[in-house]
């Protein structure tokens, strides 16, 4: 049976599909995410979300059901999901946080936006938004910690779902001759001079990335 690490915790349907393909499975959460105060003042006509995290830390706030009128842009297609059934309107979203800021910088430039972020936000997007001028302000939304742990038992493949989970994982661990499975291009690219024993997913969802270890060892 091969065995392999999932640097978070799977949802039982995720985990079952590779139990299902006979793969023992190590759940260790090597990040954690917490929601932090703030409040919704000076919010600009579009918001921004690139994490299912922030958009689950936004909905707590009462007054965010009065935002619904406000246009909606954001990363991954659970986000928009969790977003459109919550009743908001999704103009725009993508995989990658470079493409969205490439459609907001050439297609809305003009327009004002409030970007809802995480502590650990990569630079992609403010850096675009500042780049092009594009009138937008940042409100913190929730906390990400690193939370490193020693792995003892050996493993043929790890999966990684964020450039943070790479971090903490190489804190306390090196990575030798295990396959890496990454979520997508961003996380992968936090393994640059360190392996190339890399597999990207086709798309950037959890799922992609259980498909990619199946096909890998079937």
């Amino acid at each position: 049976m091969i065995q392999i690490l999932s640097t978070k915790t799977l949802l039982h349907h995720q985990k079952e599909a590779l139990v299902n393909a006979d793969f023992n499975v190590i759940e260790v959460d090597f990040i954690k995410t917490q929601s932090n105060p703030f409040t919704l003042n000076e919010i600009n006509d579009n918001l921004i979300f690139t994490s299912q995290n922030s958009v689950q830390s936004f909905l707590l706030d009462p007054k965010s059901a009065e935002l619904k009128s406000k246009n909606v842009f954001c990363v991954g297609l659970k986000t928009k999901i969790m977003l459109s059934e919550s009743g908001y309107n999704v103009v725009a979203y993508t995989g990658y946080a470079d493409d969205l800021a490439e459609i907001i910088t050439l297609i809305y430039n003009s327009e004002s936006f409030t970007f809802f972020s995480g502590s650990l936000r990569r630079e992609t997007l403010p850096k675009a938004l500042k780049g092009a001028n594009i009138k937008f302000n940042e409100i913190q939304v929730y906390e990400t910690t690193l939370t490193p742990q020693k792995i003892k038992t050996p493993v043929k493949a790890i999966l990684f779902f964020s450039p943070s989970g790479i971090e903490s994982y190489l804190k306390d661990n090196k990575i030798t001759n295990e396959t890496c499975f990454c979520i997508g291009t961003t996380t992968s690219s936090a393994l640059e001079g360190i392996t190339k024993n890399v597999i990207v997913a086709t798309q950037p969802t959890i799922e992609d990335v259980i498909e990619e270890v199946i096909a890998e060892y079937r």
